[in-house]
């Protein structure tokens, strides 16, 4: 389970696109990137955070300590703008707080920033399990810190749970959209990445995720009503989409011998 910490101080916005997440310390006297429940994406974008970062995690990739962060009504009392005090106080209650990388620098392939093969080809099969379409050269979503690579911003991961329409269906793309990730170029090691990786998922662990998501973030949203039966088609989902990885392992492989 993620744990829980308490915002106390709120530092200064980071204005990155429309989501306006925030820099703030907490009781345990850490520094967060505080996303919240209240902005435009909604919890489902914090539910993918979760869910896709917590899995990247069990296949070994560095991603920042997730923790939930409770925002009292009394923190933004003193913001002077407007736009954040309404976000503050419609994002009341459980948030999501990601480790605060203080020195990390962005991932950019315009400088000749590369991955060696076997993370690349992980970071590949990784994103097209959990249709992550946001790690892009245009917005690669990786940090280097401490000479290592961490993979943040997940929030666009698991489109399917915008709908509900078909998860069955969705959990067999092959997701064509790999073609425009960041690493698929140096990513030549990805059948043995399939086989590495796809072993250290379950349906226990996605299950052990899954319990991590707060009720309050899985509200009737045209899926499932219970949180619990919510619960359920995320795992059955996932269970699905890693039965289908010969699907999207091929298409990553056609993906990257077109750009050869």
């Amino acid at each position: 389970m993620l744990r829980t910490v308490q915002a106390t101080r709120y530092v200064t916005p980071l204005r990155e696109g429309g989501s306006l997440p925030a820099l703030v310390e907490a009781d345990d006297l850490g520094m967060y990137v505080l996303k919240f429940r209240g902005a435009g994406q909604g919890p489902l974008a914090l539910v993918a955070e979760i869910v896709a970062g917590e899995i990247g995690r069990a296949l070994g990739l560095k991603v920042p300590e997730l923790v939930l962060v409770e925002v009292d009504a009394a923190l933004g009392r003193n913001e002077p703008d407007a736009e954040i005090r309404d976000l503050l106080r419609a994002s009341v209650g459980l948030n999501l707080g990601v480790d605060f990388l203080p020195g990390s620098v962005m991932f950019d392939p315009a400088a000749g920033d590369k991955a060696a093969p076997e993370l690349a080809s992980a970071a590949v099969w990784f994103d097209a399990f959990v249709t992550n379409v946001d790690r892009t050269a245009r917005n690669p979503n990786l940090l280097y810190w401490h000479k290592a690579l961490y993979f943040i911003d997940h929030g666009a991961a698991l489109y399917f749970h915008h709908a509900w329409s078909d998860p069955a269906a969705s959990a067999r793309s092959r997701f064509p959209v790999i073609r425009d990730h960041v690493l698929l170029p140096g990513a030549s090691e990805i059948e043995k990445a399939d086989a590495a990786l796809r072993p250290r998922l379950s349906e226990a662990l996605f299950s052990e995720i899954v319990a991590s998501v707060p009720d309050a973030w899985l509200a009737p949203d045209g899926g499932p009503a219970a949180p619990n039966a919510k619960r359920a088609a995320y795992v059955d989902y996932l269970q699905r989409r890693l039965e289908a990885a010969p699907l999207f392992v091929e298409e990553a492989i056609r993906a990257r011998a077109a750009l050869l």
